[in-house]
């Protein structure tokens, strides 16, 4: 490489000739894509979403293993959607009492009936208890009282959080109150059928609906703090949701800057290890390269997956540790390529011009050697990224990985866990595994047209 013209060696001369590479361009396409999306899972998801994605409470409110909305454009009959509604409309009426109602409007335009809806409410109030008035108007304007519910007594203040279910007992009664308006045989438990079906016959009612939750509050300090109102369904969001609730899509979202972060770091870190310690082995040669190569061949040999199993065990595995385990044992094969290159370089006239003015051997190593390895060092971090990437979800789905952080390995380890591949839902698989994918293709095709750049033997193919 030192027999190459400078130019050949800049940074402009290999933009030069990425930019003519079409498979190089093709991986740096996908890995602005990957970045694309790190960015938006930055900014349309807050860090708490990200916190609380092994935290089964704050999913409560999404539906249970939902295939992805978008599945409705290939089906003959339309699936009811999940819908979340946490924005009602506000209004205080006037009577003597403090009545605040919150209404939501949704259009239902589905096949099927939902399979349940919900109501979850915030109040704080101090002695006599709240009164919550549920109530729905149909498409046909006829309107329904759902429930009637008292709040428990207050002796001091507090916040109470309730969720009104469509199969409680409260609910169940109000709906007994209009079963005489049926045609045909239904149930006082069979509340989603009946406030969604035609009074002639067992039909979904498509349309516009509006729920008002009215609360009586009789403290003026009392306050009904947040409300919302749920329809389950069995599609939501762009990529469904898991056993656990969470939605799968904030997950994939989040495991793009992860394995960005994962492979980069871990790339970039053991190359650069790799690199000086070849270069120092080689350009010091006789016993402290003999000593330096019989130690890299000792770490070279070891095996890597028992020992990466055992450190994560023993050690823990967040997602730092697991980086520093995988550089561990990453920079062996690159130091060898370093120092069969320095070696070469050592020899060269400008090397030894330098050591007879009387350079130290740091500054020779790091001014004049190590310069002329970074194409080479490029290259290398690009290439060793899909190995650290795919590493990392090896061991993640073997439930060694980081629980707290949604990888994509973790994802494919739930949903193996869960069954997933036996019971059908497909959009918990192949969405993480085909990331997996792509992201270690981007990075093999920069690698190799990088590797076709600098190295002469291969830039004629």
């Amino acid at each position: 490489m030192g027999d190459q013209p400078k130019s050949m060696l800049s940074l402009a001369y290999i933009w030069s000739e990425f930019r003519r590479n079409r498979v190089g361009l093709a991986g740096l396409a996908i890995l602005l894509i990957l970045i694309s999306l790190s960015l938006i899972a930055f900014i349309s998801t807050p860090l708490d979403r990200l916190r609380d994605w092994n935290d089964p409470s704050a999913w409560t409110f999404y539906p249970r293993s939902a295939m992805p909305a978008w599945v409705n454009i290939f089906s003959t009959s339309k699936l009811p959607e999940h819908l979340i509604l946490d924005r009602p409309e506000v209004s205080v009426e006037d009577s003597d009492l403090k009545t605040i109602v919150h209404r939501y409007r949704f259009n239902y335009s589905y096949d099927e009936f939902p399979s349940d809806f919900m109501l979850n409410y915030r109040v704080r109030y101090e002695g006599s208890a709240p009164l919550l008035l549920l109530n729905i108007i149909r498409p046909d304007n006829d309107s329904i009282e759902l429930a009637r519910v008292s709040l428990p007594y207050a002796s001091r203040e507090q916040v109470y959080d309730a969720t009104l279910f469509s199969t409680d007992r409260a609910v169940q009664d109000g709906i007994a109150n209009s079963i005489g308006k049926y045609r045909f045989p239904i149930s006082r438990d069979a509340t989603v059928t009946a406030v969604f079906s035609s009074y002639d016959e067992i039909k979904v009612i498509k349309g516009t609906y509006i729920v008002e939750a009215r609360f009586f509050l009789f403290n003026e300090k009392d306050e009904l703090i947040a409300s919302k109102f749920i329809v389950g369904g069995k599609v939501y969001g762009t990529l469904g949701t898991d056993d656990l609730r969470r939605d799968l899509s904030i997950g994939l979202l989040w495991g793009a800057p992860i394995a960005l972060f994962i492979g980069i770091s871990v790339a970039s870190i053991s190359v650069l290890i790799g690199m000086v310690y070849g270069i120092i082995s080689g350009y010091k040669g006789g016993s402290t390269d003999e000593v330096m190569m019989r130690a890299n061949d000792v770490v070279y040999a070891l095996p890597a997956l028992p020992l990466l199993i055992l450190l994560a065990v023993s050690l823990g595995r967040s997602i730092l540790l697991i980086v520093a385990y995988l550089i561990i044992f990453g920079w062996v094969g690159i130091a060898k390529v370093s120092r069969s290159i320095a070696l070469q370089i050592k020899n060269l006239a400008y090397v030894e011009a330098a050591e007879l003015m009387g350079q130290s051997s740091i500054k020779i190593i790091f001014r004049h050697i190590f310069p002329q390895l970074l194409p080479y060092t490029f290259a290398s971090i690009a290439i060793s990224v899909p190995g650290a990437i795919i590493t990392e979800a090896g061991l993640s789905f073997l439930g060694l990985g980081d629980p707290t952080v949604p990888t994509w390995g973790q994802m494919l380890h739930d949903a193996n866990l869960y069954g997933a591949a036996a019971r059908g839902l497909w959009w918990w698989i192949v969405p993480p595994g085909l990331m997996i994918a792509l992201t270690g293709l981007a990075f093999v095709l920069i690698g190799n047209a990088l590797d076709a750049i600098i190295n002469p033997r291969l830039k004629r193919v």
